[in-house]
């Protein structure tokens, strides 16, 4: 008898529970990328990191390129067609690092051993930053065959498309978590 009458009280505390660990995840979600995207922005992280990592994601493009298109060139953070022809530049914006803070700030607010975490991050990186490069060779081309159809497609269909990404491998991270049992409820 005494049993029956504290189910009735289980269920509003796992709903408490459940409620405290969804805020828990929002607050460090938050906590997360209002740190991390002030530090990307700022001027020697810029200098430092982001403008590397273009210059070797622009390097990256025009060698998975080359094979069916030796004209084109990596200068810089610049991919173009020829030495002094036209092409794009891979800005900060363009590189991807937005969609992986977003990614990383999801994976450390989600409770899960940080061996996950890690491994999470490691190949949503690479995940991310490999459509990211499909988003450059493409908009590359774009940019050579239609203006109005390059600034659609880099305005809204890929910034979209990546940051989708971020989300789509992270609901696939949730997926493989390994399981947490549930407390097995104390007897009376």
């Amino acid at each position: 008898m005494l049993a029956d009458a504290r189910a009735p009280l289980q269920a509003p505390r796992a709903a408490l529970v459940y409620c405290a660990d969804m805020i828990r995840f929002i607050v460090v979600f938050a906590v997360c990328l209002l740190v991390l995207v002030p530090l990307e922005l700022l001027q020697s992280v810029q200098a430092h990191v982001i403008l590397p990592f273009t210059t070797a994601i622009a390097h990256v493009a025009v060698w998975t390129m080359h094979p069916f298109d030796p004209a084109v060139v990596a200068q810089s953070n610049e991919i173009r067609r020829g030495i002094d022809g036209p092409g794009i530049s891979i800005v900060a914006g363009c590189s991807g690092v937005e969609a992986v803070l977003i990614l990383v700030s999801a994976v450390l607010a989600f409770p899960a051993p940080w061996k996950h975490k890690l491994l999470g991050i490691l190949i949503g990186f690479v995940a991310i930053q490999t459509l990211n490069l499909v988003r450059i060779v493409s908009l590359f081309y774009l940019h050579e065959w239609n203006q109005v159809w390059f600034e659609w497609f880099h305005l809204y269909l890929w910034q979209a498309l990546i940051i989708l990404d971020a989300l789509v491998f992270w609901l696939i991270w949730l997926r493989y978590l390994p399981r947490v049992a549930a407390p097995e409820p104390r007897a009376a």
